[in-house]
């Protein structure tokens, strides 16, 4: 196999279909049709369903695969570069709603500044869809909830923000300098699903307590439930990282009793290396996240040595963290 054949049959899955890969890589369906069947020939099995166009499971694996070795050519040339000082290529991050509120756009405007041969790619999605995109070779690095579900994953932690109950500034609790477990039974809460850290946590302190939560809705998105929360929906738990300075000051953000911070880091495939384009944006992070102009009030530093984090032992989702004052 040769990485043509590698080229056509992602196109085939980013784009839905061989003319429209044909299109995407500029060249004819014909040279698709013919990179595909090639492949399928030397794997013994269909990859794309002709009928339906859509992959077989086949070729869903070959896909994942095929995404991570396209991944480490790239990255093999990045490195090179790297050695005549020019950090170049592209670099695809994940970021979770509540954290590229805030992280994106430093983001954007130092990029340029110290790399300007550095293309980014930002996408974002949950902590459970980051781990998916990272594991398939969607993304090369990814901010998100920890602990972060997947053996797959290498993970180092980059802050910590304060947990807060957001209510209006009229409502009674809203002068309490903290909620106790045993008040919020009584409030419409909108929730992250189970499964998301902070809701397990949530969970997990109010049933020590013996305290019953009954949400007037679950979502998937904690960005969506912040807008709704701000919409007058209903109340909610949220990151600090989700509420912006306007709204801290139009709103009353309260600790809630027992609620340890959310913890958020990066993380890459554990069976790859990062490039130098990954390592500079991974320092550019760093930066952002020590300077406490750029980050909202709640969030705090978490030290971790980045020169550990490509490393093939390096994994810090067990590690005690150290937060800088």
């Amino acid at each position: 196999m040769d990485l043509r054949q590698l080229h056509a049959i992602v196109a085939i899955a980013e784009h839905g279909s061989f003319s429209a890969a044909a299109e995407a890589l500029q060249t004819v369906q014909s040279n698709v049709s013919t990179h595909v069947k090639k492949l399928e020939q030397e794997l013994g099995t269909d990859l794309v369903d002709r009928s339906s166009g859509a992959l077989t499971d086949a070729g869903e694996l070959v896909v994942a695969r095929a995404r991570r070795v396209m991944g480490e050519i790239d990255a093999l040339s990045a490195d090179v570069s790297a050695l005549r000082d020019e950090v170049s290529g592209v670099v695809r991050v994940g970021v979770i709603g509540t954290a590229a509120r805030w992280l994106v756009p430093p983001l954007v405007e130092l990029v340029p500044e110290r790399y300007p041969h550095l293309r980014l790619v930002i996408m974002e999605a949950t902590t459970a869809g980051l781990g998916d995109q990272l594991a398939s070779g969607q993304v090369d690095i990814g901010v998100l909830g920890l602990p972060a579900a997947g053996g797959d994953l290498r993970t180092m932690p980059l802050f910590e923000e304060d947990l807060v109950l957001v209510l209006p500034k009229s409502h009674p609790l809203a002068i309490a300098p903290l909620v106790r477990l045993t008040d919020l039974p009584g409030l419409p809460l909108l929730l992250p699903l189970r499964g998301v850290a902070y809701r397990d946590e949530l969970d997990a302190v109010t049933a020590a307590h013996r305290v019953q939560l009954t949400p007037r809705v679950e979502m998937d998105s904690i960005r969506l439930i912040s807008g709704l929360t701000f919409d007058g929906c209903g109340y909610a738990i949220l990151p600090s990282g989700a509420v912006s300075e306007r709204r801290s000051q139009e709103w009353a953000l309260v600790p809630v009793e027992g609620l340890a911070p959310r913890l958020v880091g990066v993380a890459q495939r554990r069976r790859g290396l990062p490039s130098a384009p990954v390592r500079a944006v991974l320092q550019l992070l760093q930066d952002i996240v020590g300077d406490g102009t750029r980050t909202p009030r709640g969030i705090r530093p978490v030290a971790f040595d980045l020169a550990r984090f490509g490393a093939p032992e390096a994994d810090g989702s067990n590690r005690r963290v150290r937060a800088l004052s």
